[in-house]
């Protein structure tokens, strides 16, 4: 049975960027607690987004608080933070992509290196699934890395997505849906391989 993305795709949190915050008054603090609670969710976006780069997901994530913390007096008081969070990262990384773009930097697929695999549960063949399964995420279009990442391991509703990415909630069900099979015929074409492989040996 294919692993779950959630398991998949967590990044390990005791590498999550630090961002100053003022801790002088309460309303300070709150906004520390509201913005520190979604950055595991922001680095496994971010780490999706980038493919897999650790390096750069931090330092996306950094200029995704710096910018919220300096612009906090411009979120609406009963607006949803984790998506408006979520919608700087997003617009961040569109621009720097776009940056890349022009000066011509090449979009290369970032494979995942079988050391940096965890250890998990359930030996050779369970850590071969999860490593193929990370290898098929970041083979997705961008656009689809984004929304299956966003529902299938954030738990973001379609109207939450939809805010995030800048589309229709049609254009987020269009995109999971593809998505979702891109994975599944991945994932069935390696485990037939695998299989095909075993029986000859």
């Amino acid at each position: 049975m294919m692993p779950t993305p959630t398991r998949a795709l967590a990044a390990d949190e005791s590498h999550r960027p630090a961002v100053a915050y003022c801790r002088s008054g309460d309303a300070m603090q709150d906004q520390a607690s509201l913005i520190e609670a979604h950055i595991p969710g922001l680095r496994r976006f971010a780490c999706a987004l980038l493919r897999g780069d650790r390096q750069g997901a931090d330092d996306l994530v950094q200029d995704c608080l710096e910018r919220a913390v300096s612009r906090w007096h411009l979120r609406r008081a009963e607006g949803d933070v984790r998506g408006w969070l979520y919608t700087i990262l997003y617009n961040r990384f569109l621009s720097e992509k776009h940056r890349q773009r022009r000066r011509g930097v090449p979009d290369a697929l970032m494979e995942v290196a079988e050391a940096e695999l965890p250890g998990v549960e359930g030996g050779q063949d369970w850590a071969l699934e999860h490593r193929d399964l990370l290898r098929a995420f970041a083979a997705l279009p961008e656009e689809q890395r984004s929304v299956v990442l966003l529902i299938g391991v954030e738990d973001l509703s379609y109207e939450q997505a939809a805010r995030v990415l800048g589309v229709p909630i049609g254009t987020v069900m269009s995109r999971l849906s593809r998505g979702r099979e891109r994975l599944r015929h991945y994932m069935n074409e390696t485990s037939m391989g695998t299989s095909g492989a075993a029986t000859q040996s």
